[in-house]
C-alpha cells in the first residue's frame, strides 16, 4: 500500500514517514500544499495524511482541490486545530478522518489502518484467504498459524492483492502501489516477487491472469485451487 504524507514540519514528516515504512507501507512525502495537489492528482495513493496548517496553500484548500478534481484518495487530516468547527470544515471538504496534534503515533497508525480497511470494504485488520492470514496491524503473515518471513516489498505486494480479493490487478498497478516515488521501478520485478511469494506461502492463492495481471483467489479453507503458472 502506498501513502502520501503532507506535513510542513520536516522532522515530524520524517517521523511519520519512518513509522509508516516500518509498518510495511511505501511512503511519499510533501512539505507544502502545491506539491501535495500535484502528487495527489498524478499518483495513485491508497491514502494520504494531510496537515491542515501548510504554508502557502493550506491543507483545506489542498483537500478541496483534490475533491473538486475527482481525486477520491482517502484522507486523514492532521492538525493542531481542535475546534469542532474546524473538524466540520475538514469533513465537509472531503476528509475521511481527523487526528489532532499532539498525537500518539500508535493512534495515527490505528486510524490509518481503519481508514484503509473501510476504503477496501474490510471489517478486520486480519485479511484471510484459505490458510493464509495477513495481519495489517502487526505486519505479519502466517500460513496455518506458522509465521512466514517476507521482505518489505513481498509484504506490500501480498497486502495489496489481499486488500482486493478476486480483482485482477495489472503489473503496472502493483508497481504504482508498492513502490514509493523515488524507487527505480521495474514491472519485471513483480513477476519475481510473485514467484517468491508462491514459494514462501506454499499454497496457491495467487492466480496469474495471462496478459492482464494477478489476483488473489477467493476460496474457503480447504477449497484452494491447484497449481497456477508463474
Amino acid at each position: 500500500m502506498r501513502l502520501l504524507v503532507i506535513e510542513d514540519d520536516p522532522e515530524l514528516n520524517r517521523q511519520i514517514s519512518q513509522a509508516l515504512e516500518a509498518a510495511g507501507y511505501a511512503v511519499d512525502r510533501a512539505l507544502e500544499g502545491r506539491e501535495a495537489v500535484f502528487l495527489g492528482e498524478t499518483e495513485p495513493y491508497d491514502a494520504a495524511i494531510l496537515d491542515m496548517g501548510l504554508p502557502g496553500l493550506d491543507g483545506l484548500s489542498v483537500l478541496q482541490q483534490w475533491r473538486d478534481g475527482g481525486v477520491a484518495t482517502p484522507v486523514l487530516v492532521l492538525t493542531a486545530r481542535d475546534r469542532w468547527n474546524d473538524k466540520v470544515l475538514a469533513f465537509d471538504a472531503g476528509a475521511d478522518d481527523y487526528v489532532s496534534k499532539p498525537f500518539h503515533m500508535e493512534e495515527l497508525l490505528a486510524r490509518l489502518r481503519a481508514l484503509l480497511r473501510r476504503s477496501a470494504g474490510h471489517a478486520s485488520n486480519v485479511l484471510a484467504c484459505g490458510p493464509v492470514r495477513l495481519d495489517v496491524g502487526a505486519a505479519r503473515v502466517t500460513v496455518d498459524g506458522a509465521e512466514v518471513r517476507l521482505t518489505s516489498h513481498e509484504f506490500r505486494l501480498l497486502s495489496y492483492l489481499m486488500h482486493h480479493p478476486g480483482k485482477t490487478i495489472s503489473r503496472t498497478e502493483l508497481v504504482e502501489h508498492i513502490y514509493d516515488q523515488d524507487f527505480d521501478r521495474d514491472s519485471n520485478t513483480i513477476e519475481v516477487f510473485i514467484g517468491r511469494l508462491r514459494r514462501k506461502l506454499g499454497v496457491e492463492i495467487i492466480e496469474t491472469v495471462r496478459g492482464l495481471g494477478y489476483r488473489i483467489l477467493v476460496h474457503a479453507p480447504g477449497q484452494l485451487a491447484g497449481k497456477t503458472a508463474t
